[in-house]
């Protein structure tokens, strides 16, 4: 687990990430989001909190090929919050408590809990801080800092959805699950 580990040089280039948050085993809209991005080109996922269990990570490891860099949630159960990642996780960079990387020349924050986001947010250190556990997707400026949360995967108290940061225009696309094939 590479829990304290500050940052993780991301690509220099380009490209798409998708951000997700509170997936709580919903392995059919996950597998949508995972769709997506195979189609689309995502390089990178962040989710900032929720998969709830190992299943659901292994869903994500074994569909997906790029980075994936994932903080722990209220709802990540023991087994997962104990486990000893090994080598079947190579490409994903798990955080305790809050994750640190920078991507495309960007710095970048993510956690679960909205206000820890927002108290990161007003450090100044970063460009853009992710966040989950509301389900609603947001968006505000703090400074010069982006908060963004993608919504949610699993669909509860708000439709579902995820978001992709474009890094080449440094846009965000809110992205509705219940409309992707």
């Amino acid at each position: 687990m590479k829990e304290n580990m500050s940052a993780i040089s991301g690509s220099a280039s380009g490209g798409k990430i998708a951000i997700i948050s509170d997936v709580h085993n919903n392995d059919v809209n996950l597998k949508k989001v995972l769709r997506y991005c195979a189609q689309n080109s995502v390089e990178k996922i962040i989710c900032c909190g929720d998969l709830a269990d190992m299943e659901t990570l292994d869903i994500l490891n074994d569909n997906f090929s790029g980075d994936i860099f994932f903080t722990f949630g209220n709802m990540d159960n023991d087994h997962l919050r104990q486990h000893e990642f090994d080598k079947k996780y190579k490409h994903t960079f798990i955080f305790k408590k809050f994750g640190e990387t920078e991507i495309a020349g960007k710095k970048i924050a993510f956690i679960h809990f909205p206000r820890e986001a927002k108290e990161l947010a007003e450090t100044g250190k970063y460009d853009f801080v992710f966040y989950g556990h509301t389900h609603k997707p947001w968006t505000e400026t703090v400074g010069n800092c982006v908060l963004l949360n993608p919504g949610n995967v699993t669909g509860d108290f708000y439709p579902p959805t995820f978001a992709v940061w474009n890094t080449n225009d440094n846009k965000f696309e809110l992205i509705r699950i219940h409309n992707l094939e």
